[in-house]
């Protein structure tokens, strides 16, 4: 079947099985590696991506669930002369990654985080981000990385 989605911005057909999951989708037809597979259960974010403006696990919803829908991965979050997203900058300022296998999906989640809840709290970061597992950083940086993107944030 044909779904037509607009991923980072620009208009793309894949053409999937009706089972297909998102993220197969993204990776092996559109080649957006980014976004990694991590769990295939839904438990550790590697996966998640942004659909109209939200953050999804999308190991765990099929491609003919979202036609239409603008979908943004990890390598559409840079402006196009590539500037990084302030989320993509702190984590990097913050040392917020170490093996990286998590930070697509973890920048994606905080992205939405920082949008819906601007003023967040340390503690409410951990609770958002709880959907998200890192195994090398022990979260304190991720947690640094997103206050300063929300600061930088609320002074654009």
């Amino acid at each position: 079947m044909l779904v037509q989605l607009k991923v980072n911005g620009k208009a793309s057909q894949v053409d999937v099985a009706p089972n297909t999951l998102l993220v197969t989708a993204l990776r092996e037809n559109l080649r957006l590696t980014g976004t990694h597979v991590g769990c295939d259960t839904a438990q550790c974010g590697a996966c998640t991506v942004l659909v109209n403006g939200r953050a999804i696990k999308s190991c765990n919803t099929l491609a003919a669930q979202h036609p239409g829908a603008e979908i943004t991965t990890i390598e559409g979050l840079a402006a196009a002369d590539g500037t990084m997203h302030p989320m993509q900058a702190a984590f990097k300022e913050c040392h917020g990654l170490q093996c990286g296998f998590c930070t697509p999906g973890m920048v994606m989640s905080a992205v939405d985080l920082c949008k819906r809840h601007p003023t967040a709290n340390e503690s409410q970061i951990r609770e958002q981000l709880e959907g998200n597992l890192c195994r090398c950083t022990g979260y304190q940086n991720i947690v640094k990385a997103v206050q300063q993107a929300q600061a930088a944030t609320a002074k654009a």
